[in-house]
């Protein structure tokens, strides 16, 4: 299992330079308030790295404000800002390093069984199924 720790942290340091690299948030989708303008003159949804007022800055304009979809995809995209993704893999870490706390006081103590690191590893192997689309990571790891 020390590879897929491996594997993970280095998942989790390239999502840490993503959001780190990103427009600050905090991102939002104002449907009601303010569409982003085309040049054409069509009315698109997007989402803002600030409150959308005028000079607010545009990070992902997802279709013609028209259709319910495009709705639907600002809304996601602004719930999954840098500020919560940072979030998200801080507490990725902090799972990480409990799993590695377990393990080796379990193994010092004698308290590790079968049953004891069949749980552990499958909790580190549910940890990393959101990456199962990723170069790298291994069928085997499959929870």
């Amino acid at each position: 299992m020390d590879d897929l720790v491996q594997w993970l942290t280095a998942r989790l340091d390239t999502d840490e330079q993503i959001a780190r690299e990103a427009t600050k948030g905090p991102w939002r989708n104002a449907p009601t308030a303010r569409h982003h303008a085309t040049a054409s003159g069509r009315s698109e949804e997007a989402v803002f790295a600030s409150p959308p007022d005028v000079g607010a800055m545009v990070v992902a304009v997802t279709g013609e404000a028209v259709e319910r979809r495009n709705l639907v995809n600002a809304e996601f995209i602004a719930a999954h800002d840098p500020t919560r993704v940072l979030r998200e893999i801080d507490a990725k870490r902090q799972l990480l390093a409990r799993y590695e706390e377990l393990r080796a006081a379990s193994k010092e103590q004698g308290l590790i069984g079968d049953v004891t690191e069949e749980y552990q590893d499958f909790l580190l192997r549910l940890l990393a199924l959101p990456y199962a689309d990723k170069p790298g990571y291994r069928e085997e790891w499959a929870p």
